[in-house]
């Protein structure tokens, strides 16, 4: 619909996650999903084979934490086998606690780049954000994921006015010897994640404080086609940096994007509340070609657009956990 080919699909593997951080998770928790309503393994590979007969070239699991599903490793593996159906990439989002000591499995198993979280590079307001501590270990983790070859390396940054925006030309800093690219994401509302618009910095506003550190430094990137970000680089640096602007200024025009959450529902847009569960379809003992017109139907209710800033917040929607990253 609108001219939109959705060839991206994002999988949440699971509802759990070993941080707590302010904008994804409500202060009192969520209650998850019984097991016995999630997609299980074999379930999650036949939807993702499903999508990729019908076009899907690029797979990312999110979460919760990826990295705390015990057959995330086999997982990567049996997604990886999809690649002669034209799957031609596998990422992952990921708060990078518990990722070091997979990264070498994951890539070997054929994971593609990894997007690390981190919202500061100070431990104690990392202790803030999530309610845990480990930035050390992030940091390690990014460094790390940096000598292995992967195709891209990504920190993502939420931005919050007045607790880490004062942080952004340290992480653009961070591009300067590493080929990482740094994004940084405007403040979204969820459901319990006390969402306000004092709260949200724009895109324009941050490169506009970036400006005068960098002066003609600052080089704009050509948009790439299914953009979510918007790239620049300072001359010289190795890396690159951007911004993703959906409060701003979306990018619903171009969106190839739709997402299977870990019980099984569909959901073609972020913040659309409408789903439909493919878990039950699977179960009732549904043919493929009865999925691929599930799904067909589905992206072809899509809206052009989501709602606009004004109205955004109050439309009910889940918590980010609970959707995937």
């Amino acid at each position: 619909m609108f001219g939109r080919f959705h060839n991206y699909l994002r999988i949440s593997v699971t509802e759990k996650c070993n941080l707590r951080c302010q904008y994804c998770m409500p202060e009192e928790g969520v209650d998850l999903t019984a097991n016995d309503k999630l997609l299980t393994t074999d379930e999650i590979v036949r939807i993702a084979r499903i999508f990729v007969q019908q076009g899907v070239d690029k797979i990312r699991l999110t979460g919760g934490e990826p990295t705390v599903r015990r057959d995330i490793i086999d997982l990567v593996r049996r997604l990886d086998e999809l690649r002669p159906l034209g799957l031609r990439k596998i990422a992952m989002t990921t708060n990078g606690i518990a990722l070091r000591r997979k990264l070498p499995l994951l890539r070997e198993a054929g994971l593609d780049g990894v997007n690390i979280s981190l919202d500061t590079r100070d431990p104690l307001k990392f202790e803030v954000f999530t309610r845990r501590r480990g930035c050390e270990q992030v940091l390690r983790t990014i460094d790390e994921a940096g000598k292995l070859g992967f195709d891209f390396v990504k920190v993502n940054v939420v931005v919050m006015r007045g607790q880490n925006d004062d942080e952004v030309p340290a992480f653009v800093e961070m591009t300067h010897d590493d080929p990482i690219d740094v994004r940084f994401i405007e403040y979204m509302p969820f459901d319990g994640n006390r969402w306000g618009k004092q709260k949200l910095v724009g895109y324009q506003e941050l490169l506009d404080k970036l400006a005068p550190l960098y002066g003609d430094s600052i080089e704009q990137l050509p948009l790439e086609d299914n953009h979510t970000a918007k790239g620049y680089r300072i001359k010289g640096y190795r890396g690159q940096f951007g911004f993703i602007t959906s409060m701003t200024k979306s990018f619903c025009s171009s969106c190839n994007r739709v997402r299977m959450l870990a019980d099984g529902n569909l959901k073609v847009c972020l913040f659309g509340n409408t789903e439909v569960s493919l878990r039950d379809l699977l179960r009732a003992g549904a043919s493929d070609s009865d999925v691929v017109e599930t799904i067909s139907q589905a992206i072809k209710r899509k809206k052009a657009a989501h709602a606009g800033l004004s109205t955004l917040h109050s439309l009910p929607n889940r918590p980010m956990i609970k959707i995937g990253g």
